[in-house]
């Protein structure tokens, strides 16, 4: 079930609703918890005993962390256990083919592969847990006692499928008490409506005009940077469009979720890109990966150490391929050099430091969507002409010019600009009643658009399910 699909907004959603507004507020973890699973089991109901084994193995790891209080040996061994067992199915079900696959290739040998299904959002429920058990191991934050209320927040089914990585800490206590506001849930609303819309009317389309690069006979270099900056737009919108209705979705339930997004490609530098994009995994792998190994606080050789490790399993937690290692440590690289020397100089020019950032960010979105090895081997020179390839063709002109206007709606959407817009027309005399009127007639109209084009569109999964 997707966000963007009839069966979740026009009968999941609004039944979720009137059942978690008719019940007590001592019931509300219940019907939350009871709604995330039949959403979960909507896409799998096979692997929801592996999600509840995890729950319960993050629970039961909380308990004893606090039982064992002035046993530091016995903490340690409860930690690892449960970060053995979380990352232990990880491994198994994401990372399993991959390594076989690899020692075939090694060895000459012909272990069959296993092919098994990837239960979906088990690289963020993971996290979850883990967060929780190391932020308790920490004594950061308390056990949680109430079962219902640490399987609600792991099961959470507006950030369960892709994120953000909600950490128990940043909403313990919304868990216990949270406030139900119409201030709450319009603006909740209108972050789900924005959210539909960055998916389906952004983000699916670009989908369309790489399926057309992809089947296109006529390859040229302008084709090929075409489908570098509308995959990266499309990632981004889709991404930062989930992201959205996340959030969304939290508020009108009474949640507050942490930003994930942050208009990441206005940024000066590589460092800044990655302050602004998918904020809750970047800051997981500092605060449990980065500072655990040291951070900066080390040699220069360590620190490098700390920095290739942080981001080839950043990579490499993105998917079981080698095209996402190396699309991490390119950013390794280009984070490394930024600290030696680059950043010094960065601030001298901002144009350049723009187009610096957006052409590795472009080449990067092209190594993260190769289709093996051998896409990216190839995708790469293409940009630059390689293979005698034309400077253009009659397919990358027609495509520009019939998405050319989407790529300037979407390059303006990807910048403040829309925002600050909006801010400075409701400050002005009389703005703020031209917005009341205009701002619920926009969303109306904008998710009468969306709804037509599910219903008239084929299933598009949010580009982070496959993570």
């Amino acid at each position: 079930m997707v966000f963007s699909g009839i069966p979740f907004l026009f009968y999941f959603f609004p039944a979720v609703l009137i059942l978690y507004f008719l019940v007590p507020k001592i019931c509300k973890n219940g019907v939350l918890l009871l709604t995330s699973l039949v959403f979960y089991s909507w896409g799998g109901p096979s692997y929801l005993i592996l999600m509840l084994i995890s729950i319960t193995a993050g629970y039961t790891s909380g308990l004893l962390l606090e039982k064992f209080d002035h046993r530091q040996p016995l903490r340690r061994v409860v930690m690892w256990a449960v970060a053995i067992i979380d990352l232990g199915f990880l491994a198994y079900f994401k990372y399993a083919d991959f390594f076989i696959e690899n020692f075939n290739v090694v060895t000459g040998l012909s272990i069959p592969l296993l092919r098994l299904l990837l239960p979906i959002g088990i690289s963020f429920y993971t996290f979850q847990i883990l967060s929780y058990t190391i932020d308790v191991y920490r004594r950061d934050v308390p056990a949680q006692r109430n079962p219902i209320d640490l399987a609600a927040y792991v099961t959470m089914f507006p950030q369960l499928i892709a994120g953000p990585i909600v950490r128990y800490s940043d909403i313990a206590v919304q868990l216990k008490s949270r406030t139900h506001t119409f201030q709450k849930t319009s603006d909740g609303i209108r972050r789900l409506i924005v959210g539909l819309s960055k998916k389906v009317l952004i983000a699916d389309t670009f989908g369309k005009l790489i399926v057309a690069f992809r089947d296109s006979n006529e390859p040229s270099v302008l084709f090929y940077w075409i489908y570098a900056i509308a995959f990266s737009l499309q990632i981004y919108f889709d991404f930062s469009g989930y992201s959205d209705m996340a959030i969304g979705l939290g508020k009108i339930l009474g949640f507050e979720f942490l930003e994930n997004f942050n208009y990441p490609f206005i940024s000066k530098s590589v460092t800044e890109f990655w302050r602004r994009w998918h904020m809750s995994l970047g800051s997981w792998f500092r605060d449990y990966v980065y500072i655990p190994l040291g951070g900066n606080r080390c040699n220069k050789p360590r620190w490098f150490f700390n920095i290739l490790v942080v981001w080839m399993l950043t990579g490499f937690w993105h998917g079981a391929a080698w095209n996402f290692i190396f699309w991490g440590l390119m950013f390794a690289v280009l984070l490394v050099i930024e600290k030696l020397f680059l950043l010094k100089f960065m601030g001298q020019s901002r144009v350049f430091s723009r187009i610096y950032v957006l052409f590795f960010v472009l080449i990067s979105f092209v190594i993260f969507n190769a289709d093996g090895q051998s896409g990216y081997w190839s995708d790469i020179p293409a940009l630059f002409g390689a293979g005698n390839l034309p400077l253009y063709s009659a397919d990358a002109l027609y495509y520009l010019k019939s998405f050319a206007v989407l790529f300037a709606l979407a390059l303006i959407g990807a910048t403040p600009l829309p925002k600050k817009l909006y801010a400075r027309i409701k400050s002005t005399r009389g703005g703020e009643i031209a917005v009341g009127i205009a701002e619920p007639l926009v969303l109306a109209v904008l998710l009468l658009t969306v709804v037509a084009f599910a219903v008239d569109s084929s299933f598009s999964p949010f580009l982070y399910f496959r993570f």
